[in-house]
């Protein structure tokens, strides 16, 4: 009897290990994933704050010829300085919202030949548009790291070690509404 209790024992001991291993090692990958949502963020962060800093410089190139259009001009202001501070959703707002009022101040910008011609101009708006790319592609990977994490929280069996040590879905940055609907093409 003795020499079973000991199996028993033995046994019962290498199912713990394993359980335990199994616990540390999802664990390990839950942290994994979260540290490469969160790089992510930060990588999109960069570029928001590239942005940032190139705003003011087409906000004043842009003043000199455009005197009339000072309502896009406080608008793009406005929504520049709600991108710095936030949560990833609220900042998220904030990048929608500074996108379209960008928009406002190149469709406006068409209205003035001479500032189309400033090199000046040309120069920031050229920068601008690589970094909305750059925002573009990583948001795209945020996204799918966002994806990558949330799917590992919510799967069985690592939903129960990700409830246990507390790991929460994190956001995606999504495009606004008014960019989500069709393009409407006329002539």
């Amino acid at each position: 009897m003795a020499g079973e209790e000991i199996l028993v024992l033995g046994c019962a001991g290498l199912v713990g290990l394993g359980v335990l291993g199994y616990v540390g090692l999802t664990y390990n990958r839950l942290v994994t994933l979260r540290n490469r949502v969160e790089n992510a963020w930060a990588q999109i962060d960069v570029q928001l704050k590239r942005r940032y800093d190139l705003i003011p410089n087409l906000v004043e190139s842009v003043k000199g010829y455009v005197k009339h259009e000072r309502g896009t001009l406080e608008e793009i202001t406005k929504a520049r300085a709600q991108l710095v501070t936030g949560s990833v959703e609220e900042k998220a707002k904030a990048n929608n919202m500074l996108t379209q009022t960008l928009k406002s101040l190149f469709a406006v910008s068409e209205n003035y030949p001479k500032l189309q011609a400033s090199e000046n101009f040309k120069m920031l708006q050229e920068e601008l548009a690589g970094t909305e790319n750059k925002i573009s592609y990583i948001r795209t990977a945020y996204n799918d790291s966002v994806l990558a994490y949330d799917n590992s929280i919510e799967m069985f069996p690592s939903n129960l070690i990700a409830s246990i040590f507390g790991f929460k879905q994190k956001p995606y940055f999504e495009a606004p509404a008014e960019e989500k609907e069709a393009v409407k093409v006329k002539f």
